[in-house]
C-alpha cells in the first residue's frame, strides 16, 4: 500500500474530513497540525510543500508521491485504486 502522509490543521473542517475518509477506508496515514507544531518545525514543513511545487494549503496530502491538496475524495480514490491494481 502507499504511503499516506498529510498535513493538516487542527481547526480545519476539510482536514477533519481528509482524516476520516482515510480512517473510513482503512487506509494507515500519518499527518501533522501544522498549526499544532513547533516553529521550527512548521519551517520545515513549509519548505517540503514549497519544493515539492504545491501551495501553502490544507490539508496538504500525500499519496505515494502524488501529491493532492485540498478535501478531494475522488482523486483519493482514483490514487488509491492505482494502488490496489499494482
Amino acid at each position: 500500500m502507499k504511503h499516506v502522509s498529510m498535513y493538516t490543521l487542527s481547526t480545519c473542517p476539510w482536514c477533519r474530513k481528509t482524516k476520516k475518509y482515510f480512517t473510513d477506508h482503512n487506509v494507515p496515514f500519518k499527518y501533522v497540525d501544522y498549526d499544532l507544531a513547533s516553529v521550527p518545525e512548521q519551517e520545515r514543513i513549509e519548505q517540503e510543500m514549497r519544493s515539492r511545487g504545491g501551495p501553502l494549503s490544507f490539508p496538504w496530502v500525500l499519496i505515494g508521491d502524488d501529491l493532492v491538496v485540498g478535501w478531494n475524495p475522488a482523486k483519493y480514490d482514483e490514487l488509491l485504486a492505482m494502488n490496489k491494481a499494482s
